[in-house]
């Protein structure tokens, strides 16, 4: 006889085929029957999903609950937490999911009692290597997921230890059938005898069966569902028809039990679909979402909270609490349908919204502190405010904006100034003007908009305040003309019978990147081919020039590709319809720089296809080096047998998802594609294929090559109608940047790898205080000049708060949650080594937990691990 823990909950998608706004509604009355039944019957006990956003949003139709909750959750009845929101597992950096978790654990203790301490995600897609340690950064120590095991290739058991890539572990228990696997509904419950013999049953004795386990683990619930009602009389009805023993219990309870046994171990990402889909490809589905959540990520932890430090050192305070509703917002375009993108049009418009609310909060703060900056130090509307935002020295370019009444400026010769682009505005006639006798109506100056890029040495975390002037003579200017070439003293390429060449030192990419485009019949789940299609190359063909300056050289070429419009078209190649998808392709060499910049920009005209970048490296190699959340791993092509289906329920493809760097390297020379929100990479012979977007026209659709039988998305089920979504077409422009890095010799290896990764990313942070044009900065308007306390420190025309070492990598700058007047500093080893950081000591560094606990001073960081560390400022 196997004894079974039962758990009684329920799955809350915020959103899907349905909005946020349809969930309330359902939360409002099931989330007050689950109260009801739980005070009503004390030896009962719920999960409310793992996530702390719903149960906020319940407080807030619901106030008077708050109380109940807090009693509930003391007495373990009601399981709450840690997440915010149940996060995707795979396109999220790692301080997106470790925030995830810190938000989600304070926000539980501070309103609502002690959080579910476990990393719960029942219905992600799969889940990236590196997770147990971001779990253990906040002390969790368990595990609980449904999706991505096989008992066959990874570990035998439903329960094992998990370890991450530097080797720490959570406990991690596996309900391969489902959160659903003892789902007692009301149909259950009237025919019980049934429903133990055909399916609970079988759950368990599945459980017990991989890894001879006497103890499992039985969830009961599924999506939106309600609390049993008189779960302790259901039972023992169970109870009397099952051949097992089965016992009410909790998650927390089960994994306490499970922690005391002796558990085989794995090493590795969980994204097989054996028993359950993962969806392979989502990482490419609504792929602007994608690139808008990188974006935002870098907003949030490379410009705005250490623009928050430092304006906290110049005595200019900032609430955290506007901060903490931005990385809420963020959270909320992030669980596994959201940021998949296999939602229907109506919920992706709310997510439109959810980042256009985000980068406002950004952009705003942003503002603010800079003109406050500004205000401090008196400048003039010839000075600019350049900022480092990191907290290590910086030598480099930095872009500035500028409005100017000429065109024709000078900046300090040390700074090397380039105009990168500029725009005229003409003057206007009759515009009114507020000055001390009233109302005046005058002409209005025209002016230039003026993007320059400066050349900066600056030390770490600070500003530099850099003057200039009108001038008669031009600066340096980047414009287009005739060329196929450019160079550095690091790298060149070269365009030539449509093939471009990357030449370094060391070696010589012949035709390194082209595109290819391929019909897509899939949905907003997965990519799947078009039987009887194939990919196919696109042309390089175009009007091609290059700009060279004495600092900067860029290459453009500018063409048109000529596609089918949609699937009917590409199946029917006699008679179809033929659409003209125009691109620009524009290629960037920095002095002194290694990395070639790249932007790509598309105007999709074509229906239902994946356009992909093929890298070609020509080094032999079985293993691609891939970048993830928080460190490094290698992955190798598994071989498909013909007969696959007969093990898995989609197609294991080979296409892996990676973080922010991926490449091919033979141990002497190498190349990698840095991205920036692109996240899918396969491997074919000596080249890299990254996913640049896969466009669909429906929600879910049934049968397809890559994943037969049903539709993902509940389309072909009883009751469901098929769901069009074409907004997930993504036609017109769509902007794809990206880099390519040749590391070789010393340069080959993690550490300098990370380095080059963070420079690369590091933000062009500048502010200008003019009158020209209020709506540069959007709250220029409405930031008045003010008086400041006299008691404020004196600031220097050029200042810096902290200098660290940079070859670690840094995850997080930002104001402490918990303690007043303190920074937070979180250090990332992206090595397979040990590092030192007792350095920091000496400069009053604090080492605490991920919520910012005190613990051992150790000052070393694991491989693949992260240290937090905290500051008086």
């Amino acid at each position: 006889m196997v004894k079974a823990y039962f758990v009684n909950h329920t799955h809350w998608d915020r959103e899907w085929y349905f909005t946020t706004q349809d969930a309330q509604v359902l939360s409002d009355q099931l989330f007050t029957e689950v109260l009801d039944e739980l005070e009503e019957h004390p030896e009962a006990n719920f999960t409310l999903d793992g996530q702390m956003s719903i149960v906020d949003e319940y407080v807030e139709i619901h106030p008077e609950a708050r109380d109940r909750i807090h009693k509930l959750v003391n007495r373990k009845q009601l399981f709450i937490g840690p997440w915010y929101t149940q996060t995707d597992a795979l396109v999220p950096n790692a301080e997106s999911l470790l925030r995830n978790l810190i938000i989600g654990i304070l926000d539980a203790r501070k309103n609502f009692g002690e959080p579910m301490l476990l990393g719960y995600l029942p219905d992600t897609f799969g889940f990236n290597a590196n997770l147990p340690m971001i779990l253990n950064q906040v002390g969790i120590h368990d595990f609980l997921s449904w999706r991505g095991t096989n008992f066959k290739r990874q570990t035998k058991s439903v329960y094992f230890k998990w370890k991450a890539l530097g080797g720490k572990a959570v406990f991690a228990a596996n309900f391969p059938l489902g959160y659903f696997t003892g789902q007692i509904d009301l149909e259950s419950k009237r025919n019980l005898n049934d429903f133990v013999k055909n399916r609970l049953d079988k759950g368990i004795e599945f459980e017990a069966i991989h890894g001879n386990n006497s103890e499992v683990l039985v969830p009961s619930g599924i999506d939106q569902m309600n609390i049993i009602h008189d779960l302790s009389k259901t039972i023992t009805q169970v109870n009397q028809y099952s051949k097992n023993n089965i016992v009410i219990s909790s998650y927390p309870e089960f994994m306490q039990k499970l922690r005391m046994k002796a558990l085989p171990e794995f090493q590795g990402e969980l994204r097989y679909p054996t028993y359950s889909r993962v969806h392979r490809t989502i990482c490419s589905v609504r792929s602007r979402n994608k690139r808008k959540n990188f974006k935002l990520e870098q907003v949030i932890t490379r410009r705005l909270e250490p623009l928050m430090v430092i304006a906290q050192y110049a005595g200019i305070p900032i609430s955290n609490g506007i901060v903490i509703k931005l990385w809420k917002l963020l959270f909320k375009v992030q669980p596994h349908d959201t940021m998949g993108g296999s939602v229907t049009d109506n919920v992706a418009v709310d997510i439109n919204e959810r980042y256009k609310q985000a980068f406002e909060i950004a952009d705003g703060l942003e503002n603010y502190i800079k003109k406050r900056l500004a205000q401090r130090l008196s400048l003039s509307d010839h000075d600019i405010l350049v900022f480092n935002t990191d907290p290590y020295n910086f030598k480099g370019r930095k872009n500035v904006e500028i409005i100017s009444s000429s065109a024709n400026v000078k900046f300090p010769a040390q700074n090397r100034a380039i105009i990168v682009d500029c725009k005229e505005v003409k003057s206007r006639p009759h515009i009114m003007q507020l000055t001390p006798n009233g109302y005046e109506f005058k002409d209005e100056p025209g002016y230039f908009k003026l993007k320059v890029s400066l050349y900066v040495e600056m030390k770490g975390l600070g500003y530099q305040v850099i003057h200039f002037d009108d001038s008669d003579s031009l600066m340096p200017k980047l414009t287009l003309q005739q060329g196929n070439s450019i160079a550095n003293n690091l790298v060149s390429i070269k365009y030539l019978d449509g093939k471009f060449s990357l030449v370094t030192k060391n070696k010589t990419f012949a035709d390194v990147i082209s595109v290819y485009d391929q019909a897509n019949d899939g949905d907003t789940y997965d990519f799947s081919p078009l039987r009887n299609d194939h990919e196919v190359r696109l042309p390089w063909t175009g009007k091609i020039q290059t700009a060279k300056t004495e600092d900067i050289e860029k290459i453009q070429l500018s063409g048109s590709w000529t596609l089918p419009h949609d699937l009917t078209d590409r199946a029917n190649s006699q008679n179809s319809q033929k659409v003209a998808v125009s691109f620009q392709l524009t290629l960037t060499l920095f002095a002194n720089s290694p990395v070639v910049s790249a932007k790509l920009i598309v105007d999709n005209q074509a229906l239902s296809h994946r356009l992909r970048l093929r890298l070609k490296t020509g080094l032999k190699t079985d293993n691609v080096h891939a970048q993830i959340q928080g460190g490094f791993r290698k992955t190798t092509n598994e071989k498909i047998a013909a007969n696959w289906n007969d093990e898995f329920v989609e197609k294991p493809v080979n296409i892996y998802i990676f973080d922010r760097c991926v490449g091919l390297n033979d141990s002497k020379v190498g190349l990698y594609f840095l991205g920036k929100g692109q996240k899918e990479y396969e491997k074919k012979d000596d080249s890299l294929f990254i996913t640049l977007m896969a466009t669909t026209g429906q929600l879910g659709k049934p049968n397809l090559l890559w994943r037969p039988g049903r539709a993902s998305g509940d389309t072909t089920s009883v009751g469901h109608v098929m769901m069009p979504t074409p907004m997930a077409q993504e036609m017109g422009f769509n902007e794809f940047e990206f880099g390519l890095y040749v590391p070789s010799g010393s340069q080959l290896n993690e550490e300098k790898i990370s380095q080059v990764i963070a420079n690369w990313y590091s933000p062009s942070v500048s502010y200008q205080m003019q009158k020209h044009n209020l709506f540069v900065n959007r709250l220029d308007n409405k930031l008045w000049d003010i008086e400041f306390p006299q008691n404020l420190p004196q600031l220097k025309q050029k200042e810096t708060w902290l200098n660290i070492k940079s070859d670690i990598e840094v995850s997080a700058f930002y104001l402490s949650y918990t303690i007043k007047n303190c920074l937070v500093l979180r250090l990332s080893n992206m090595t397979n080594t040990e590092k030192d950081v007792s350095y920091l000591q000496d400069k009053e560094f604090i080492e605490v937990d991920g919520l910012e606990k005190t613990i051992a001073q150790d000052f070393k960081i694991a491989p693949y691990d992260m240290i937090t560390l905290v500051k008086k400022i």
